[in-house]
């Protein structure tokens, strides 16, 4: 019996599909790209790099993600308006009708790693309808084949349906919309379907290793995280949009990953093998190594929109969506390491993009202060990001990952705290957002200056220089930075209207503390004490 045979009977025992019509897998990037152009599944850029349009959805679907209510996962998720509930009942009504909508069709199968520690990686099966998704969860976990290695066919501990072309019914299946991310905990799969925008795929992954992982004592993280040549690693917490890609892949260190990791007690390792670029308004000036990619065969580019007679990309152009994408091999990126390991980190950078204009471009934390701002992972929306945005918007997204994680908030922060203190490290908020005023008024925060006042902090130049404590926020100030101006440092200096700078910075302290009384029953007095001075109650 041939190999792909032993896979068609494994699946038709296991997961119900034994109507398959063809089987194609563990397939190579080239000939991902071969199958998902002869199927028409998207256009090839002047470049030669692969164009995916994903249609209705261009961006997660967080409604329409629900985990399995069951024995094995009832008393250990947080349940809530991140983490909903779906029965088993309607789990089994819709897998079912999955395994009948597959009957008769081609499917590409991946077996891939997630997770870079061998001691700790979580073996995966993505099973989908398109080419070009197979291709993408190959560019975005580790590939075996790269480690020697291959997955027995019973290896994969969790393995993803994924049916972009199938539509839920809500009164049937218990869903939301057409659209379902399902996550089966106690059985090791997951069913996604009714979209075809290709995040889902890792994303869903990763929270199930935030599932998995903190009840083994390992912090797992959305976060980037990179070394530099003694061995310093940093990671960066941040939300999409905050500089988190941009900022890890520095052409100075080695670029560890740029969006999920593990911190063990043998140190960080990256969750995957690639990563997910925005690349709205990417230029080669201000980020010359993930634009690269954008012109490097392997990538895949999602809803970018590009001449249809030359096939030149234009990056700047949103009217598909601001949430324009770049899926590539972390080996694209010059120096990063693969599979993504290294020690325990030196520096851990929360990253925040303020729109409010009112937050220090960088400050020093202490490790309360540091659990408070991990708990509330705090940045902002803009105007004309989202529909109904019309003005600055705090967002606060808990553990800087608040979609993905599945137990409770101080499982995460308190392993934080503990691996803080463990391995003494420095903590720093960067803001990435506004300054001289709120967006409409006034400008981003420049990037070299922030890429200086980063790479000072890791380089240990701030660490003797003199700070003052913000009065609204509490934060230690540095008052000065090597090749950023004084002035730049101190936000209210940046503002020509001193009151209008108190009232607005008054707003944002006020709406820290409102969203963090939801935990302030589950930590300490020490980590409410770091809350900011200002707005009080």
């Amino acid at each position: 019996m041939s190999t792909t045979a032993i896979l068609a009977d494994y699946l038709a025992s296991t997961h119900g599909l034994d109507k398959l019509q063809n089987i194609h897998w563990n397939q190579s990037s080239p000939v991902l790209y071969e199958q998902a152009l002869n199927r028409n599944e998207g256009k090839i850029s002047a470049d030669g790099v692969f164009v995916a349009y994903t249609g209705t959805f261009t961006g997660r679907a967080p409604n329409d993600k629900f985990i399995v209510d069951d024995a094995g996962s009832h008393d250990k998720v947080w349940w809530g308006k991140v983490n909903k509930s779906m029965t088993e009942a309607h789990f089994e009504r819709i897998l079912n009708d999955a395994q009948q909508f597959l009957a008769g069709k081609e499917v590409f199968v991946q077996d891939l790693l997630a997770g870079a520690n061998e001691t700790d990686e979580l073996p995966v099966r993505i099973i989908t309808q398109y080419a070009w998704h197979a291709l993408f969860a190959r560019n975005m976990f580790i590939r075996p084949d790269d480690l020697n290695r291959q997955l027995a066919v019973d290896e994969p501990k969790f393995t993803v349906i994924h049916v972009p072309d199938m539509q839920a019914d809500p009164q049937a299946h218990g869903t939301y919309s057409g659209a379902f991310v399902l996550l089966n905990l106690s059985r090791g799969l997951i069913l996604i379907g009714g979209t075809h925008y290709a995040g889902e795929i890792k994303k869903s992954i990763f929270s199930v290793l935030n599932y998995l992982l903190p009840q083994r004592g390992i912090m797992s993280m959305h976060a980037s995280a990179n070394v530099g040549t003694d061995g310093d690693v940093a990671i960066l917490f941040g939300l999409s949009g905050t500089g988190k890609t941009t900022l890890s892949a520095d052409p100075n260190r080695a670029l560890i990953g740029d969006d999920e990791h593990g911190w063990s007690d043998d140190g960080v390792f990256n969750l995957e093998g690639g990563c997910y670029a925005k690349v709205i308004n990417l230029s080669a000036d201000q980020e010359p190594l993930i634009y690269k990619t954008t012109q490097t065969f392997g990538t895949v580019l999602e809803n970018v929109v590009m001449d249809a007679a030359t096939r030149k990309l234009n990056l700047d152009d949103n009217s598909l969506t601001e949430n324009t994408r770049a899926s590539y091999p972390i080996t694209q990126i010059p120096g990063a390491l693969y599979p993504g390991k290294a020690g325990h980190p030196k520096h851990i950078i929360m990253l925040t993009c303020d729109a409010f204009g009112v937050l220090p471009p960088i400050s020093k934390l202490t490790t309360e202060q540091a659990m408070y701002h991990f708990i509330s992972g705090y940045t902002a929306k803009v105007a004309g990001t989202e529909k109904g945005v019309t003005e600055p918007t705090a967002t606060f997204s808990t553990c800087f990952g608040a979609p993905f994680m599945a137990l409770h908030p101080s499982v995460y922060a308190g392993l934080l705290g503990q691996k803080i203190n463990e391995h003494g490290v420095s903590c720093w908020l960067v803001n990435t957002g506004w300054s001289g005023g709120s967006y409409g008024t006034g400008k981003r925060m420049n990037i070299h200056h922030t890429r200086s006042m980063v790479n000072a902090a890791l380089n240990g130049e701030l660490d003797t220089v003199e700070t003052r404590v913000d009065p609204i926020f509490g934060l230690n100030i540095p008052t000065s930075c090597p090749n950023v101006p004084a002035e730049v440092l101190d936000p209210a200096s940046t503002w020509t209207d001193a009151a209008a700078y108190q009232a607005k910075a008054t707003q944002l302290a006020t709406a820290f503390h409102q969203n963090f009384t939801a935990y302030s029953d589950g930590v300490s007095a020490a980590i409410l004490d770091a809350a900011p001075l200002a707005g009080r109650a």
